[in-house]
């Protein structure tokens, strides 16, 4: 396969690689979970790799690398072959855990992102032709193109972590390939249902109502094949709150009543298994929320009986998602073409930092950790670096436990920073801000929609001290599944702000085509003037004149 031909060839040890259309909405689609603490990326292409080649072949490895995804993915990934579009992080990016026994982490691990790429299918094609049944068969058969791309966010990932690069003390054996395709659909509204209450009911839907088809059955080739369905907690704690009441597997009038509440929602296919997770416990480790994951085996289902996995709302219920402990925006500040400020602001959600253990005693930090990466032509002042806490200017020895920079160098490579923060668990909010000034390009260095900005790639902040991961309750067989397994791993909570838009001074492009034309039309006036004047014949002209006014004096005289 052709994953597998790139790790040989540029000996890859770990690499991730993800196309994204739209942002992720942390506020309303959580941020406290595996799913996006894994799986929501920044906008555009991201591309990071740790290589386990010499040190001065790193470089070259990583250009011939994006040349190759490029032209398998059909994209412009070899626009960061350029050392003014990578980084190397040292030790904020903990997106790549993996480390070396005796080489250093830093030194082999490359990071680049195209925040402007545009995805379409012709991304998502090679993406699928890595499937052992492409989208012919399995779960991929439902992925329908126009679906997928007219959702509110849509993101494709490739993950491959090798064992034959690297350390001996990996238990993994051989090269692994995880693809991930994260969407956020929007049910086909049709009718809206009102309540007795005054209140809308949720849409019902089902997998055939949002892709417009139904899996009928496994791909040949694959071990297990499961579809999940999730009750989120603060789902299930509403349902609660409607005086329901828990019940078991079974059938009811064709259907199957939520094994949470009865009354409130009705699944269209009765699950297998039914699996308690918990997302979070207290200080003192005891259960505090849980939600409910319904399994489907899609082996049992084909052609004539395929799976169509929905929901049905019988009352309104509304909840939130579990987010991050602190929601994370980024802005610019200032006016002008000149110069200009970055801040970084994190809002606290008090009802998650609640739930945090130790968040109640008052000698509680929170860590945070921000990665930062910007173009060379953006001039970064480290040293006007300030932090806010609950609005009061604090000092920065105080407040940064760790950082690191690396100054941009023009054309030669970006501006890296790298922090480490620690904020009371108390913080209402935090604020950072640094300087920079806008530096001036040659105008061939201009892209071909100069007057619409330049895109700063999104900031990553991190927080190492909670971990997204589910708790498995009940029988641990039922963690066969490859998913479930992956949601019981550690994951650290981080979120990608957002793209940054700057304005730089831009020559005016029509100047030249004005100068041109100009240029042109006087030359043009000039040298027709002096040919006619060089090959004008003054003798010829003037017995040509003087014979033509004796013909007029004959035909007077002759009258």
């Amino acid at each position: 396969m052709s994953h597998v031909w790139q790790v040989q060839k540029f000996r890859i040890r770990e690499m991730e690689l993800s196309f994204t259309q739209g942002r992720w909405n942390y506020e309303r689609w959580g941020g406290f979970d595996p799913i996006s603490s894994a799986n929501a990326k920044p906008p555009g292409v991201e591309l990071w790799a740790i290589f386990d080649v010499p040190q001065d072949e790193i470089d070259s490895t990583w250009s011939n690398l994006t040349h190759a995804l490029s032209g398998l993915f059909c994209s412009s990934i070899n626009f960061m072959e350029s050392s003014t579009a990578y980084s190397s992080p040292s030790w904020s990016f903990l997106s790549a855990p993996a480390k070396f026994e005796d080489l250093t982490y830093s030194s082999r691990l490359r990071y680049g992102a195209l925040p402007r790429e545009a995805v379409c299918t012709e991304n998502l094609t090679p993406w699928l032709k890595l499937l052992p049944c492409r989208d012919k068969a399995g779960l991929a058969s439902i992925l329908d193109r126009p679906s997928i791309y007219g959702g509110y966010y849509h993101s494709q990932r490739l993950h491959i972590t090798s064992a034959e690069f690297g350390s001996k003390a990996m238990t993994m054996e051989g090269t692994v390939l995880q693809q991930t395709l994260t969407l956020v659909l929007q049910p086909d509204v049709q009718i809206s249902l009102n309540h007795s209450g005054g209140r809308l009911i949720h849409p019902s839907w089902s997998l055939g109502s949002l892709f417009g088809r139904r899996v009928t059955g496994p791909c040949v080739l694959a071990k297990s094949s499961n579809v999940l369905l999730e009750l989120e907690s603060y789902l299930v704690e509403e349902l609660g709150k409607l005086g329901g009441e828990m019940l078991t597997l079974g059938n009811s009038d064709g259907g199957y009543e939520s094994s949470v509440f009865n009354g409130v929602l009705k699944l269209s296919v009765v699950p297998d298994e039914q699996l308690k997770l918990v997302k979070n416990l207290d200080s003192r480790n005891n259960l505090q929320s849980f939600s409910i994951l319904y399994k489907y085996s899609v082996e049992k289902y084909s052609k004539l009986e395929p799976l169509d996995v929905g929901i049905s709302w019988k009352l309104p219920v509304f909840w939130r998602c579990l987010e991050a402990p602190f929601h994370a925006s980024r802005f610019l500040m200032g006016s002008g073409n000149a110069r200009g400020s970055i801040a970084i602001t994190l809002r606290s959600v008090s009802e998650i930092l609640q739930e945090v253990p130790l968040s109640n005693q008052p000698d509680c930090v929170m860590r945070v950790v921000i990665f930062q990466v910007v173009p060379w032509y953006i001039k970064v002042y480290f040293h006007t670096l300030q932090i806010y806490v609950d609005g009061e200017p604090k000092p920065v020895s105080d407040v940064i436990q760790k950082i690191h920079v690396s100054p941009s160098e023009d054309r030669v490579s970006p501006g890296l920073m790298e922090l480490a923060l620690a904020i009371p668990c108390n913080t209402e909010s935090a604020a950072l801000t640094i300087e920079f000034d806008k530096g001036f390009l040659h105008i061939d260095e201009y892209p071909p929609d100069a007057n619409q900005g330049f895109d700063l790639p999104s900031a990553l902040i991190s927080f190492p001290d909670l971990q997204a991961r589910y708790y498995h309750v009940g029988d641990e067989t039922s963690n066969g599944s490859p998913l479930l397994s992956k949601f019981q791993e550690n994951n650290p909570v981080q979120l990608y702000t957002e793209v940054l838009l700057v304005p730089l001074a831009t020559p005016d492009f029509s100047m030249p085509y004005n100068v041109i034309t100009l240029t042109c039309t006087v030359l043009a006036l000039y040298f027709g003037s002096l040919l006619n004047v060089m090959r004008r014949r003054i003798g010829e002209e003037e017995r040509f004149l003087n014979s033509k006014v004796k013909k007029h004096i004959l035909n007077f005289c002759s009258i």
